[in-house]
């Protein structure tokens, strides 16, 4: 499993963490907590449990000591879970000790990231165990959270799949409205060899064949190393497999549910991608419960 870091620096996520303060803190002479504030004496220290509610995959422990870092250095946390763990509900992830007022401060950024986090590990695990055995590798698709994608690219690993392409920038997907206003498939494919040959790019070519026509077709261009079967049925990826005969990659993608997952898999492809790991993850429940010591 990759950490956090081979995501998102951390100059990067502090930035993301400080704005996720700043929705609830405001900003300007006004700002702060002022319901801690009114509540609690200034100096009263206290600690909180971060505790798992329901079974979940756990994933979040550097986004949330840099949660707590920067609402206060005084608050400080002993962790009794690591990313990845399997949590119970009842089990205690983390007990953290400091000034009650920051405890509150930090208490709702703190459960945003960290449920947000293990919900797509935790949504990613059960998808993963249904494929276990096979030699299908799950992926993740761009549909992500605006902001939060290197965040939710990183928990869909946490949960044992693979990511896909991070964005535009790091593969050539030709989809289907590429290939329609470049003029088929073919002309796409040599249009975008060209391309990156006058530009000293090396990037993987992906296509998305509609038909088994398109797969011929895909399977005779030898710049193209991914054939993305779209909207395929599993009986239309054994054919597309067989049409293949181990030249290229195949992913099913398009449609594809946890009801359906095994059955694609089945089929011999090679990838399979699923944009709910990330688009319709729900978050876990954890609470974080205070006291005063």
């Amino acid at each position: 499993m990759k950490p956090l870091s081979a995501y998102l620096d951390t100059a990067d996520l502090d930035a993301h963490i400080q704005r996720s303060l700043a929705e609830d803190l405001g900003t300007g002479p006004d700002a702060g907590d002022h319901s801690s504030s009114a509540a609690l004496p200034e100096g009263v220290r206290g600690s909180a449990a971060l505790k798992a509610k329901q079974f979940l995959v756990f994933a979040g422990c550097d986004v949330a000591e840099r949660v707590l870092r920067a609402v206060s250095p005084e608050l400080n946390a002993t962790w009794f879970a690591a990313d990845g763990d399997q949590l119970n509900p009842g089990q205690v992830a983390a007990e953290v000790d400091g000034p009650l007022r920051d405890l509150l401060v930090a208490e709702r950024t703190l459960l945003n990231y960290v449920q947000r986090l293990s919900g797509i590990a935790t949504l990613t695990q059960q998808y993963v165990a249904q494929v276990a055995d096979l030699p299908c590798t799950l992926l993740d698709t761009r549909k992500t959270t605006p902001g939060w994608r290197m965040l939710e690219k990183w928990a869909v690993q946490v949960g044992g799949a693979r990511n896909h392409r991070i964005g535009l920038h790091d593969m050539v997907m030709l989809k289907d409205n590429h290939i329609d206003l470049a003029g088929g498939l073919t002309e796409a494919v040599h249009r975008t060899e060209a391309y990156l040959a006058e530009r000293g790019l090396h990037r993987a070519v992906e296509v998305e064949c509609r038909s088994l026509d398109d797969v011929r077709e895909a399977l005779g261009l030898p710049r193209v190393d991914r054939i993305m079967l779209d909207n395929f049925t599993p009986d239309q990826c054994r054919e597309a497999v067989a049409l293949n005969a181990g030249r290229k990659e195949l992913e099913a993608s398009g449609g594809i549910t946890r009801e359906t997952l095994r059955s694609y898999a089945e089929t011999g492809v090679t990838f399979i991608s699923v944009g709910a790991l990330t688009h319709s993850a729900p978050a876990v429940d954890l609470n974080f419960k205070a006291r005063r010591i």
